[in-house]
């Protein structure tokens, strides 16, 4: 948690980028990994090279004027990446036949799910520093709530194929913990309990735990237990993060859907 404050509050809009790509890299490395299984032959490799233009691309504020605002030049280059440029790189790359289809699924998943969370963490990060620090704590206030109350009195499975440990009074403790942190935040950030961000609470941590079952659905069917060993205790960089990767997008496009003013004091 201090490292992940001292990044949000001290690097500049550029260098906060890059840490995120750094972060990502690893992510992605880690995601190759476990979906070798479905195209052993194709070049998956070849989506390390991919995430960084496409995030940038998906990030204009970054290294120009607006941080809210994604030319529709930039989201073309985005889809001729997805099709022609994905396309391209299996059909040259050699993959078999039979492959071609489940690498094209690796590439097109995996773009647009390691590239989109840089985008919104990074466009979250120039509107202010404190809604990242709003999205973290939903996100590992809800994990650590999940966890608690699913371990000691979670009785129906959430989704036992997916999942078999999740349960749905994890998920609402989650919930619930969202919604306290989305309150203490409002309070303390707009000196009164907003519905909007209560709202805003909700909708990301309901994002963030798809997410974190859409990581666990990637590892059942690739038969692996973590994406990696990075990390003692939690895994692999995906298996930490996976939360994010879906909440990330969510809370910026609900931020988008309200208006920003929301939670700009």
């Amino acid at each position: 948690m201090p490292l992940a404050l001292v990044t949000i509050f001290t690097l500049p809009p550029l260098w906060f980028f890059v840490v995120l790509l750094v972060v990502v890299e690893i992510e992605t490395y880690e995601f190759v990994r476990v979906c070798r299984s479905w195209a052993p032959h194709a070049p998956l490799e070849a989506l390390l090279a991919l995430v960084p233009p496409t995030a940038l691309l998906l990030s204009p504020g970054v290294l120009w004027p607006s941080p809210t605002h994604v030319p529709w030049e930039y989201l073309l280059l985005v889809q001729m990446l997805l099709s022609v440029g994905v396309g391209s790189l299996v059909l040259f790359g050699r993959t078999p036949a039979e492959e071609a289809m489940g690498a094209l699924g690796v590439f097109g998943f995996g773009m647009a799910y390691f590239a989109l969370p840089v985008a919104a963490l990074s466009l979250l990060h120039r509107l202010d520093p404190w809604v990242v620090v709003l999205l973290i704590g939903i996100i590992w206030v809800g994990d650590t709530a999940a966890y608690t109350i699913g371990s000691r009195w979670g009785r129906r499975k959430l989704a036992p194929i997916v999942s078999p440990n999740k349960t749905w009074e994890g998920a609402m403790a989650s919930a619930a913990a969202a919604l306290a942190v989305g309150a203490a935040w409002s309070f303390w950030r707009l000196d009164h309990v907003s519905w909007e961000v209560l709202l805003l609470a909700l909708l990301t941590s309901v994002g963030g735990q798809i997410g974190d079952l859409v990581e666990s659905m990637l590892k059942r069917g690739a038969g692996i237990k973590d994406s990696g060993g990075l990390l003692p205790g939690h895994g692999g960089m995906l298996d930490r993060m996976d939360a994010l990767m879906f909440g990330a997008p969510v809370m910026l496009i609900t931020l988008w859907a309200m208006g920003f003013e929301v939670v700009v004091p």
